[in-house]
């Protein structure tokens, strides 16, 4: 149990409490300890004053046995490319990671509530890929079945794989932009 205890302590800071918050929250709401319809982003409660949602919006994901592999795929994307970007390029320099967050934040903000998506889990982990696939266009990753490509690639692939999956594509394509 202390291996599983140390790699916690070892991720960096960000990142852990992204990836702890996305799993409590996930499981608060899929096990009707918060009623998931609380944690979503909509307008009209926003009017409200519910204004936890623009927070916990982020952090949540419909957890269902039908989405169950595109949650562990964003949980994995989210604590590979954050804590590369953390511990890489924003290495030292923890303040311009938490403003890159932020900024992607509010662009997800801004757009989901133009757009009425109501989850931006899925927009956030893809941002923060494509910046770290933009900042480092040239290392060759490995996707799934042992395809390897550049990684300017990797949130194009990421697409037409979550469009093959789940037929969407739309919110790929938002934290791309």
């Amino acid at each position: 149990m202390s291996d599983l205890g140390d790699w916690y302590r070892g991720v960096p800071f960000f990142t852990r409490y992204w990836l702890t918050l996305t799993v409590a929250f996930t499981l608060l709401g899929r096990f009707g300890l918060v009623n998931p319809y609380n944690l979503i982003l909509m307008y009209e409660p926003l009017k409200n004053f519910q204004i936890w949602r623009l927070i916990t919006c982020i952090f949540y994901y419909p957890l269902s046995p039908a989405h169950g592999f595109q949650f562990l795929l964003n949980l994995y994307f989210l604590y590979n490319y954050s804590q590369r970007l953390e511990t890489g390029h924003y290495g030292g320099k923890p303040a311009d990671y938490f403003t890159l967050l932020v900024f992607n934040w509010l662009c997800a903000i801004i757009i989901g509530l133009i757009l009425e998506f109501k989850i931006l889990l899925e927009i956030l982990v893809l941002s923060v890929l494509y910046v770290w696939c933009q900042l480092n266009k040239d290392v060759i990753v490995s996707f799934w079945f042992g395809t390897r490509f550049k990684a300017m690639y990797l949130p194009w692939v990421f697409l037409g794989f979550n469009m093959i999956l789940s037929g969407g594509g739309i919110t790929e394509l938002v934290g791309i932009l």
